[in-house]
Parts: C-alpha cells; structure tokens; sequence
C-alpha cells in the first residue's frame, strides 16, 4: 500500500549550526522511499547504517496518523499512545556500540534538560542491547532520560516508513498530536534539533 505523498522541507544548517535553514520540496513518494531507506533494506548486513545528517519536515497538513508505539521502558515503565497526547517528544533509536550515538549523546541530554521545563519528554528506543549495557551508556554519558528494550523491533515497527530499518542513529520528533513532525537520518546536530524541537513545541 502506498502511501500519500508527503510535503516536506529539507533543512541544513547554516554556518556554526545555530540557524536553520529550510527549503521546501515537494517529494513525490513516500518516505520509506528515500536513499537511505533503500540503502538500509539492501540486506548488506552492515551494524548500521550511518546517515548524512539530513533532516526532513513534515507541514502539519501532511502529516501521518499519530504513532501507535506500545512498548516497555528499561525502567520497567508501560508506555501506550496516549502517552504522546499533548506533549512534544524526541524519539531517539540508538544501540551502544553505534558510534555516531555515542557522539551524540552529551547532546541529547543537554538539550533534554533544556526542553524538560517546557513539558517536551525525551524517550531512547534501544534496539540491541541488555539492559546492563544500555545502563551502563546511560552512567558513562549521564542520560537521565528513559529508553524504550526494542530488541524486539515492535517500537521499530511502528515508525517503519519514517525509520529506515538499520539507520541508526534516526531521531524523530513527534508534536502534540502524536504525529512525527520532523525526522533526522544520522547523528544530530545540536543547533538543528533545538530548531525542530523549538517548532514544534511553538504549534
């Protein structure tokens, strides 16, 4: 089944990566369609797929239906759709031997604790390890945020079509509605994140 196509912007990051800048595209296709996607269903057997960075806006208008993730944290924590109902969330998919994630963390976590205040909630999706190696990442990086066990792939499953299977890193950022707003393939940058985010919580 195909879905219908999607309006969106592509962002990069102007000089020092505090401004963004969007131009607007109109992509023909979905969004499981993309290069990386592609790259990532090739069945290369790679750890992972490392992305170029390139971040993708959905307009309000064209937006998915909200995600229906239902899966337990390591914390032991149930967490449903309704979860996501009023609140922006940063979703993260990460495993610890993924180098680019490592990079990333001390990022995620600062800009966590910037947007707490704000009500924006910030979930890991792991999709590897036991949870004393996920705990572990958590103490040597300092997150203080939760992350979903995916070693199932369920949380997976249910953003397929937004996160290419294998592209890991991948951070989504979800608005109020529990629709996925916008999308990083790769490892992030501070200052286009905080933009994305900043856009969302401001719908």
């Amino acid at each position: 089944m195909t879905n219908p196509p999607v309006s969106s912007r592509r962002s990069v990051l102007a000089a020092g990566g505090l401004a963004l800048t969007a131009l607007t595209l109109g992509l023909s296709g979905c969004a499981q369609e993309d290069a990386l996607a592609k790259q990532a269903k090739a069945g290369d057997n790679k750890n992972y797929v490392a992305g170029d960075g390139s971040v993708t806006e959905f307009a309000a208008a064209d937006r998915k239906a909200a995600v229906d993730i239902q899966g337990t944290l390591f914390n032991g924590t149930a967490v449903t759709p309704k979860d996501f109902l009023g609140k922006v969330t940063v979703l993260n998919f990460w495993f610890a031997a993924c180098a680019p994630c490592r990079v990333e963390a001390p990022l995620l976590e600062a800009l966590h604790q910037e947007f707490k205040p704000k009500g924006v909630q910030f979930l890991g999706v792991n999709l590897r390890d036991e949870k004393a190696t996920a705990d572990a990442f958590d103490k040597t990086f300092g997150l203080t945020y939760p992350s979903f066990n995916d070693k199932d792939g369920g949380v997976l499953l249910s953003v397929s079509g937004l996160v290419p299977p294998g592209a890991v890193p991948t951070t989504l950022v979800v608005d109020k509605q529990g629709r996925v707003a916008s999308r990083v393939l790769g490892e992030i940058q501070k200052g286009t994140l905080k933009a994305l985010i900043e856009s969302a919580v401001a719908e």
